[in-house]
């Protein structure tokens, strides 16, 4: 059995303007789009995995 892929391709739309604007940015911070994506996505969801635990300790109080 092959391994699996750890990073997979995934569509994105996106317009051709924004995609090139996106790829201007980037440049200037001297960073790939791919990377700039990844490192956001990691962002946003350790920002809604701490939200998460927030939510959970609350009501944890709550109930105690």
């Amino acid at each position: 059995m092959a391994a699996r892929d750890p990073m997979p391709n995934r569509v994105v739309r996106v317009s051709d303007d924004d995609w090139s604007a996106y790829q201007e940015a980037c440049d200037a911070k001297g960073i790939s789009r791919s990377d700039d994506l990844r490192m956001y996505i990691k962002k946003e969801v350790a920002r809604w995995r701490r939200e998460q635990r927030d939510i959970a300790a609350a009501k944890n109080i709550a109930e105690s």
